[in-house]
């Protein structure tokens, strides 16, 4: 069933759910070997949960389970786990989420789970063990649908919510073009950790299809799809995290041919003539400049039991991975082994064997004509102040020169005389970052917080609808934005239509400093609309907290929604 908000706005950490206690029916894919073969491939025009809906009407785009959880896309299916891959909204907390759906099977009267009931329980099952588990390289799991639930569509048996990641698919990623080899190392570490966290409590991920597994924002991989099919082990896992590595450094997916083929991959080739086990060639023969080191990470973690080489835990392969990146890290002031991959233009070390390209004969044209429009300009400010100095120093027997309606001065001018007074010039400053700061872990909507600082008031980040006002069920909430260096400010401009919302503007020594840690600078109440505060008190600052400590009303609710806040300069 699904978790129900009881007035603190957060995920659902643990529930109770009623499962059928059926056996296990037998799996629509045999698990890969060791070696990434797998032992009966399963060919593509296999069996989908949903290809025979119960009903008229299917569950697809649009449709809600729960009540609560919008169906947006689908982004991928295993049917070995008889599950779809599907981004959705929480309507109730308006978040983003992650939907890992199991579909009914059409009734099949010779297999032992005609509609995969059984299967969708025990996969169930699994999911509610692994709800208090929390990592970085996994995303959280919020919510279980129990087989059998009335809030649940006729043709759906279950579903797990999670954390939404964002980020891009692997196939997305490798679009792009290549990875370096130690970026790639960087990116699955994370991963490689969470699956050591998860095998230490008993529990695994799943991490072994490519659809489950996508890059963050922050460049990391990390597992957003849950629920994974009943037979893997974590073995599996050991796999895929090979599988993972060898996918970003070739572009090819090492495990099953069908996963490669729905997840828009090519499959990797595999050695011929000789070796009966068609195991997968290393990484460094389909792209030169892999390392040494990483070959043996990936071709360890796919290697068949019982073979020499083989890597048996997922704590073997973060050991080894975060030994690879503290090398490379400790080797920075070296030059790098050649990858195959052109320096990039932020790079340190840039190839001196490198053809330049030619000269841009039209640029060469456009410079000579600016040196020349400067060279005029110079002229013609010479020859003024010439003029002003011969009308100072020419005429100083004359009598005083009277000026009739002379304009009136402005700029802080005092009427009826004295000196105008300078002003301060000001000019907007862009923010380097923007995060949501939240002391309780659960921060509201952390995947649209950055619409603030995009320059389009149409869009707006908000926060979760709370039953009670601040203080009672948290502190606060607030929007930390960093920029590149210290700047010193003289205002900044809140947009919002959430009229009687409090905030405090503080100061922080770091983008995750400790509340106690941040000054506060000033304070105000936002008005429907643009709200401006003053910050001239300030001293020098990089990073800026706006902490809301009372929440505006929307239909009854209190929530504070924010369209776009910028900062201004301030000036010699």
């Amino acid at each position: 069933m699904s978790g129900q908000t009881k007035g603190r706005p957060v995920s659902t950490r643990t529930v109770t759910a009623t499962v059928p206690a059926q056996p296990s029916g037998p799996s629509d894919e045999a698990a890969p070997g060791a070696d990434g073969v797998p032992d009966a491939p399963v060919a593509d025009d296999a069996p989908v949960m949903g290809e025979a809906p119960v009903g008229d009407v299917a569950t697809d785009a649009g449709s809600t389970l729960a009540g609560r959880y919008r169906l947006r896309e689908k982004l991928g299916s295993e049917p070995a786990a008889g599950a779809e891959f599907w981004t959705a909204e929480d309507t109730v907390l308006r978040r983003d989420v992650a939907v890992t759906l199991l579909r009914r099977l059409a009734a099949d009267p010779d297999s032992d789970d005609p509609e995969g009931t059984a299967r969708a329980g025990e996969m169930i099952v699994r999911a509610l063990r692994t709800g208090s588990f929390e990592h970085h390289g996994a995303a959280r799991l919020l919510d279980v649908l129990a087989p059998g639930g009335a809030s649940l569509p006729p043709d759906v048996l279950g579903a797990a919510v999670s954390e939404w990641c964002g980020g891009r698919g692997l196939a997305e990623v490798l679009a792009d073009g290549m990875i370096r080899p130690l970026t790639a190392a960087r990116m699955v570490e994370l991963l490689a950790e969470a699956a050591a966290a998860a095998h230490r409590h008993g529990l695994v991920l799943g991490c072994d299809h490519p659809q489950r597994v996508r890059i963050g924002t922050e460049g990391r991989a990390q597992l957003t799809f849950v629920l994974a099919r009943p037979d893997v082990t974590p073995d599996d896992d050991v796999r895929g995290l090979g599988a993972v590595l060898y996918a970003l450094l070739t572009g090819r997916w090492p495990l099953s041919n069908a996963d490669a083929a729905r997840a828009g991959m090519p499959a990797a080739d595999r050695k011929v003539g000789g070796d009966p086990d068609g195991r997968v060639l290393p990484p460094s023969e389909v792209r030169p400049g892999v390392p040494v080191a990483l070959d043996a990470v990936v071709l360890g973690a796919l290697a068949r039991d019982g073979s020499a080489q083989r890597v048996r835990t997922a704590a073997a392969v973060h050991r080894m991975l975060a030994e690879i990146v503290s090398e490379d890290d400790k080797n920075a002031l070296f030059p790098p082994v050649h990858d195959g991959l052109p320096p990039e233009p932020g790079d340190v070390w840039q190839d001196s064997s490198r053809r330049k390209p030619p000269a841009d004969r039209d640029r060469r044209r456009k410079l000579m004509i600016g040196l020349g429009a400067l060279a005029v300009g110079v002229v013609v400010v010479l020859g003024y102040l010439g003029l002003v100095l011969g009308s100072v120093f020419g005429d100083s027997s004359g009598a005083p020169k009277i000026v009739v309606n002379a304009p009136v001065a402005t700029g802080g001018a005092v009427a009826g005389g004295g000196p105008p007074q300078p002003q301060a010039a000001t000019s907007a400053v862009a923010a380097a970052g923007v995060e949501v700061y939240d002391t309780t872990d659960d921060p509201d909507n952390s995947g649209r917080i950055s619409r603030v600082i995009d320059g389009n008031p149409q869009t707006s980040w908000r926060t979760y609808a709370y039953r009670q006002q601040f203080p009672v069920l948290k502190p606060g909430v607030g929007i930390m934005v960093s920029f590149a260096s210290a700047v010193q400010l003289s205002s900044l401009t809140i947009n919002s239509p959430s009229d009687g919302t409090v905030v405090q503007i503080r100061s922080a020594p770091s983008a995750d400093s400790d509340f106690d840690d941040t000054v506060p600078i000033a304070d105000t109440t936002l008005t429907s609309g643009i709200t401006p505060i003053s910050l001239s008190e300030s001293q020098p600052v990089q990073h800026v907290l706006i902490w809301i400590t009372k929440l505006g009303k929307d239909n009854g609710q209190n929530l504070t929604e924010i369209n776009e806040v910028t900062f201004e300069r301030a000036g010699v």
